[in-house]
């Protein structure tokens, strides 16, 4: 309690010891990928029908989402293998903040990778059964390798995670 007349106030209360920490960063469960990717997959299979509503053209899908999903699922890949080897393989200790950084990169990656996936694969299952037109089987197409990268990312970000892994002996 605070004495008004003198200002000060209890020894307690001058020096608090900090809290300790709360909370920790887990894994990405299963539940979370899956419920990802079954959003995505209806958010996808609806493109198609809401956008022939609106402006009578539905969307194509180029090469470009396939490349850069491929690119950063690559990067995402490397910084696992790297992590790896350092971590399990040297056996040699990663700064607390890059550890950190490094998991919810592998989270954000693994999470908007399932995401990615089930739009794409909606937006290829929207097309089933029009496929007679070579410009409805180029988006099918598009959409599945569009879909197989993001696949690829949601993997590499979850083999990430697991090199971010230190057994309880070597914290």
């Amino acid at each position: 309690m605070r004495d008004p007349a003198t200002g000060g106030g209890d020894a307690d209360q001058e020096h608090p010891e900090p809290p300790e920490p709360g909370g920790h960063v887990g894994t990405t469960t299963p539940g979370a990928v899956v419920g990802f990717a079954l959003a995505g997959l209806v958010l996808g299979w609806l493109v198609r029908p809401v956008s022939v509503r609106l402006n009578d053209a539905a969307p194509t899908v180029s090469w470009l989402p396939t490349l850069a999903l491929l690119f950063v699922t690559v990067l995402v890949a490397t910084l696992a293998w790297s992590t790896y080897r350092l971590i399990h393989r040297r056996h040699e200790r990663l700064e607390p903040q890059n550890a950190v950084n490094r998991l919810v990169l592998a989270k954000a990656c693994a999470l908007a990778g399932s995401l990615f996936a089930g739009g794409y694969f909606g937006y290829a299952l929207s097309w089933l059964g029009l496929t007679e037109a070579a410009l409805a089987r180029e988006r099918v197409v598009h959409a599945l390798l569009a879909g197989v990268s993001a696949v690829l990312l949601v993997v590499a970000s979850l083999l990430l995670e697991r090199a971010c892994r230190v057994r309880k002996d070597e914290r």
